[in-house]
């Protein structure tokens, strides 16, 4: 078996972190490609480096005596620039196609559209308000813990679906990565759960019970309007889960 060929590689997470966030990784450009979605077992992983980044700027924050609330919004804020929005940006796009088509071509073309439409506007909004109210309550209670396993648990959506269904475009970013096979998937969900057990413990099983719940229905969504995936779906699978988790956690903690 070649070496690209192995289910893990030392230069899948620097692969994934060029995928997924704006981080200055030096990538093997060729060896990512030649990768594809092999490499999709360290997507959750990238979710460390994120909210880590992001929970060090709320830590500071808290430090400084500033309240809860300004620290919610930092985090969600560097999560942001350490994202490019990507993940905000697919949600945008789903919500305006999904719902704004009457057919399948219909919302696929308006899911490529850049512009912006009232589901999309009000669907983050409503998104980034719900998360900011629920990074406040649980902010107080286990920063660091929940940032790092949320991150894992909410990234995690995104292998799934792009495992279980098929891509809804013959062009675009979910086309050109690919689908993972079963044997990524699988690193792929034990490393989520290794992570966000070792991390915050048995309340991580909730979380992750609640995050597969929203993904198949998600995925059911997906299936039903648009026939598959795409790479809007996936980042919308992100925020879905990243408010599911948290909504579980601060009920729990």
């Amino acid at each position: 078996m070649r070496h690209d060929d192995a289910l893990l590689h030392p230069q899948d997470l620097p692969a994934a972190l060029g995928l997924l966030t704006r981080l200055p990784v030096r990538v093997d450009t060729a060896r990512a490609v030649a990768r594809g979605a092999r490499a999709a077992w360290a997507w959750p992983l990238t979710g460390i480096c994120v909210n880590g980044i992001a929970a060090g700027v709320a830590g500071v924050i808290l430090w400084l005596g500033l309240p809860p609330g300004v620290a919610a919004l930092c985090l969600i804020a560097t999560q942001i620039a350490v994202t490019g929005a990507m993940h905000e940006d697919g949600l945008a796009d789903s919500l305006d196609g999904l719902w704004g088509g009457w057919d399948r071509d219909r919302r696929l073309a308006i899911m490529k559209d850049s512009s912006l439409g009232v589901y999309g506007v009000l669907g983050l909004g409503l998104s980034v308000l719900l998360r900011w109210q629920l990074w406040v309550l649980v902010l107080p209670l286990a920063l660091w813990p929940v940032a790092l396993a949320v991150g894992v648990i909410a990234r995690w959506p995104m292998v799934a679906l792009s495992h279980a269904l098929p891509p809804a475009r013959d062009k675009g970013l979910a086309h050109a990565v690919g689908r993972p096979g079963a044997a990524t998937l699988a690193v792929a969900t034990g490393v989520t759960a290794v992570v966000a057990v070792l991390t915050l413990g048995l309340p991580a099983v909730a979380a992750l019970g609640a995050v597969l719940a929203v993904t198949f229905l998600w995925g059911l969504i997906a299936r039903t309007k648009i026939g598959g995936q795409t790479g809007d779906i996936l980042g919308a699978a992100q925020q879905f889960a990243e408010i599911a988790a948290l909504v579980t956690l601060s009920a729990m903690l």
